[in-house]
């Protein structure tokens, strides 16, 4: 009896995993991967691996599989992964070599440097056997070639008629944005004909095929992949991002391209719109166009608010927190950030760790799906996405209810989603002579914690919340106590996981590595690969 049950819970998950839509992503949170960079072989020199020599180091699809562990203890739900189509093949490019994954040769190939077939099927079995889902970038808006007049038979569209006649992009005008070539002399992006209807049959064929046959639960839309840079180790943190011309979008392919695209694969579809302003960049999410968005313009706010040293602007995050509500179709549909392959690391523009802490607290309590770009979790605690998977099953709206901004000063801005209450500040690190205080509908006494600290948190009269700075920036994020029960956080007792895995992917930990509190980037950063690669 006990098998069969086992087999019919298998089968469940993965009947759920099949086809996800829109409404059962708004659920997770993601870990962002670059396949090649975020976990070596087994026994692997990992000093052989140099970022700034812009080469493979030799990650895949089985050592993301081998270390999916650490990903579901620290409480993501999804994985998004480069791009799976075979790239260039050929001599070293003046920007190096295409480790990334966005360099598109055939699309209709996979790319064998990160396995096979087998292997991916692997991955996505083991994520849908953990409640986990899979999320794959796709490139569509051009090829990569080395000249404006490449070889058109190592392609997956063979015909002249298919891809848009060269010319220099004239940013600005739409029509040039999306009809002529990204990139530059060195490394040319052939831009694929979107308007024509053979590519968009084959397109659709395509992608329909590669879901159905990888069961693949939603789509990351890239526009494209612009010149590279030197990828660069800093002094204050070891940096493997990927570094590009910001002009990757999913707004350089025609907008009608993408109802039949993602209608075609039948899953939910996240695009890139690099855009701050809010109203330009949200015209991309809705059933004109796609699913979601990226959200960059919250990104900009987060960093004009949050950032030290910087403008510390945090009306600009209540401004953006507003314009996002009137202007999305679903704000709580966007995808929200602090990095990726197309933005620098946070400590890099920022040189105080609690800033981190508040902004990213802002990514998982706000409205949104939170995405964790691989590392990043190595400078702050990891509690609060324990807290957002408790949340999620324990309550029927917290994940619809939109956010409401409580109050807002130049140092700290203080909202509420459902029945939780998030203060956040850019006063920073050292002590500060400040107070934030709010009026909540709480009722007087209420007993909450902050889950963060842990500290027991009394309502005042009239519902009012107070939290000061003496002891430097902290975020605060106060839950009612009745709400914790069976979380796991804070002394409260642990959910029971399902044959040892959360049925949602998530485990009643504290942190991604035990660590309580923030540290180097170079040092944490360079363990997080460590420990991967082992």
């Amino acid at each position: 009896m006990q098998y069969l049950l086992n087999i019919l819970l298998s089968l469940s998950l993965l009947t759920s995993a099949y086809a996800a839509t829109a409404e059962d992503w708004r659920k997770r949170s993601i870990y962002q991967i670059i396949t090649d960079r975020y976990a070596l072989p087994q026994g692997a020199d990992l000093n052989a691996c140099d970022p700034a020599k812009q080469t493979f180091c030799g990650g895949t699809w089985n050592t993301i599989k081998d270390n999916l562990d650490y990903i579901q203890n620290a409480g993501f739900t999804a994985i998004w992964i480069s791009p799976v189509s075979q790239n260039y093949q050929g001599p070293r490019t003046p920007y190096g070599d295409p480790y990334h994954g966005y360099w598109i040769a055939d699309a209709s190939k996979l790319n064998d440097r990160f396995g096979t077939a087998d292997d991916l099927k692997a991955l996505s079995d083991e994520l849908h056997s953990r409640g986990m889902y899979l999320m794959v970038d796709v490139v569509v808006n051009n090829v990569m070639a080395l000249s404006t007049k490449p070889d058109l038979s190592t392609y997956m569209f063979k015909q002249e008629s298919q891809y848009h006649p060269y010319c220099p992009i004239d940013w600005g005008n739409t029509t040039s944005e999306q009809n002529c070539w990204l990139g530059d002399l060195n490394v040319t992006l052939p831009d694929v004909n979107t308007q024509d209807p053979t590519v968009v049959s084959a397109y659709s064929a395509w992608i329909k095929a590669l879901v159905q046959e990888f069961n693949i639960d939603g789509l990351r839309i890239d526009g494209k992949f612009v010149r590279m840079a030197t990828i660069h180790t800093a002094p204050s943190h070891f940096d493997l991002i990927v570094r590009h011309f910001p002009y990757a979008a999913a707004k350089h392919v025609d907008m009608q391209f993408w109802p039949q695209f993602c209608g075609a694969a039948g899953v939910y579809c996240i695009g890139e719109v690099f855009d701050a302003d809010a109203g330009q960049a949200l015209q991309w999410q809705g059933k004109q166009a796609l699913d979601a968005i990226l959200n960059y313009p919250a990104y900009n706010a987060l960093v004009s608010a949050f950032a030290i040293p910087g403008a510390q602007n945090m009306s600009a995050l209540t401004d953006m927190i507003a314009q996002v509500k009137q202007k999305s179709s679903d704000p709580t549909l966007l995808g929200n950030f602090l990095e990726d392959q197309d933005v620098p690391r946070w400590a890099s523009i920022s040189v105080d760790p609690q800033s981190l802490w508040n902004a990213m607290t802002f990514n998982w309590m706000s409205d949104g799906i939170p995405i964790l770009y691989y590392g990043q979790e190595q400078g702050f605690n990891g509690n609060a996405d324990p807290l957002r998977n408790h949340l999620i099953n324990a309550t029927d709206d917290w994940l619809t209810s939109q956010v409401q901004v409580l109050s807002s000063t130049q140092e700290a801005i203080a909202f509420m989603k459902g029945n939780v209450v998030t203060v956040l500040t850019n006063v920073g690190s050292p002590p500060a002579n400040v107070t934030i205080a709010a009026r909540t509908p709480f009722s007087n006494s209420l007993s909450t914690t902050d889950i963060l600290t842990c500290t027991q948190f009394a309502i005042g009269s009239n519902g009012s919340v107070e939290v000061e700075y003496s002891k430097g920036g902290r975020p605060v994020i106060l839950v009612p106590d009745d709400l914790l029960d069976n979380s796991g956080l804070c002394g409260h007792e642990a959910p029971q996981p399902v044959s040892g895995k959360s049925q949602q992917g998530a485990v009643a930990t504290s942190g991604a590595s035990g660590r309580s509190g923030p540290m180097a980037f170079a040092a944490g950063l360079a363990a997080l690969v460590l420990a991967l690669a082992l």
